[in-house]
């Protein structure tokens, strides 16, 4: 995979003009040393810059490189030279950020412009350089997603995965959506070695602490599906996979559920995702991008008694660290809906922060709460698992925009709001700050 190619500009006023930071501020050298840092903090980018004097000579040197760049970072060695004002409006993916008591009130103007006009643009003012690291390194998840193919089973239209939704995601995150009909997905299914089959079955039921309803033919049913999910996405070279599970399945159109294949694709550091819910599989790819752990997609319970959200489904991950994280425990357990097939009842970690997010390609927006889990919630009604943690439970109730996001949203550990929202102001999302 080739590194991510970023230009870095370094706004210069001539010698002899007084300006902040100073006069005779020597921008070439500083601009050598930033380079130095960005190089070293970040290898898996590609870096190239420019000292720049004038906005019109920014304005040529991005239109002669289109296309040649993932990203842009204006550094702001200076004021007033109108370059990053200009260069954040010629639609083209860029970070701003100061270099403090350097271009601080140049920062405050282009950052007024942005919201005013709505521009896809990040606006960094922080003495912590990591805070710019971590900006530039959504460049590398953004080519990733162009480089993406998603593989979504469902025979014709299903409700997460129309033809224009698909059309939407390509325009949006440049990642491409491969169909597969349930008849070619059951013709893998039919080729799969049963003794490959019977290991991925021992395996699941050793780890597990216990299986409760389903039996051991089932369970082998659903390790041949995976191994089915497993060569179809190595064929069409797909990222991740969302199937119509439910639409499939009470048809007799599937052999198997998904569930436990799902459970494991995550569990590997590949995706796997409910329903031919694309817009989850798209933010499932942009949270394993961004922090090479799994997504958990899942239909929110609101509980303003307790303020809490109880995230629940029947797909859940083992491995909320990513793959060469610690794994938790879980139950093997019928599909909850109609007590059928297996799935996983997964027993979360407690006490930690999580973000939760969605993105919607029709209405190009970007939902997100922060909660802190407090326990796995025992219940027969609804999903197996069901992960409660602490919120604002009266506010994300009624800032929760069904008709935008529909149900799902993705649940991932750790406190990434900065990050994901500025990887959707990368993208021109609207956001919606669900617990704000």
């Amino acid at each position: 995979m080739e590194k991510a190619k970023v230009k870095v500009v370094f706004p210069a006023v001539e010698k002899g003009h007084p300006t902040w930071p100073y006069i005779n501020y020597d921008v070439e050298k500083r601009a050598k040393d930033v380079m130095s840092i960005l190089e070293k903090q970040l290898p898996e980018i590609e870096f190239s810059y420019h000292v720049i004097y004038e906005k019109e000579k920014a304005k040529k040197l991005v239109e002669e490189e289109k296309g040649r760049y993932d990203g842009y970072l204006v550094y702001m060695t200076s004021m007033w030279t109108e370059i990053p004002e200009t260069m954040a409006k010629m639609g083209i993916p860029l970070i701003v950020a100061d270099e403090i008591y350097s271009g601080s009130g140049g920062l405050l103007r282009t950052n007024s412009l942005v919201k005013k006009e709505n521009l896809p643009v990040v606006c960094i003012g922080s003495s912590n350089f990591n805070d710019i690291i971590k900006a530039v390194k959504l460049f590398s998840v953004m080519k990733r997603m162009r480089e993406s193919k998603i593989l979504v089973v469902a025979d014709g239209e299903s409700w997460g995965s129309s033809n224009r939704k698909i059309k939407k995601i390509k325009e949006i995150f440049g990642t491409d959506v491969i169909r597969m009909t349930s008849e070619e997905l059951n013709s893998y299914y039919k080729k799969v070695d049963k003794e490959k089959a019977e290991k991925y079955k021992d395996k699941w039921i050793k780890e597990a602490l216990k299986v409760v309803e389903p039996t051991e033919e089932e369970i082998l049913k659903s390790a041949k599906m995976h191994l089915a999910i497993k060569k179809a996405m190595e064929d069409k070279k797909a990222d991740a996979i969302t199937i119509d599970c439910l639409g499939l399945y009470y048809s007799g159109k599937l052999f198997a559920y998904p569930c436990l294949s799902f459970f494991e694709l995550n569990n590997e550091g590949s995706t796997g995702v409910c329903e031919a819910d694309l817009d989850s599989a798209v933010t499932q790819l942009l949270i394993r991008y961004l922090t090479g752990r799994p997504g958990y997609v899942s239909d929110p319970v609101i509980d303003t008694a307790t303020n809490q959200i109880i995230y629940a489904h029947c797909v859940a991950t083992s491995k909320v660290y990513g793959p060469d994280g610690l794994s938790n425990p879980y139950i093997i357990r019928s599909h909850a809906e109609d007590k059928k097939g297996a799935c996983v009842q997964s027993l979360l970690p407690t006490g930690e922060t999580v973000t939760t997010v969605k993105v919607s390609s029709l209405d190009k927006a970007f939902s997100i709460h922060t909660g802190k889990t407090i326990g796995n919630v025992e219940d027969e009604k609804g999903c197996r698992t069901k992960l409660a943690a602490e919120v604002d439970a009266e506010k994300i109730l009624n800032n929760f925009h069904f008709e935008i996001f529909s149900w799902h949203r993705v649940t991932f550990y750790g406190d990434y709001r900065k990050e994901m929202m500025d990887l959707a102001t990368l993208y021109g999302l609207k956001i919606y700050q669900e617990d704000k």
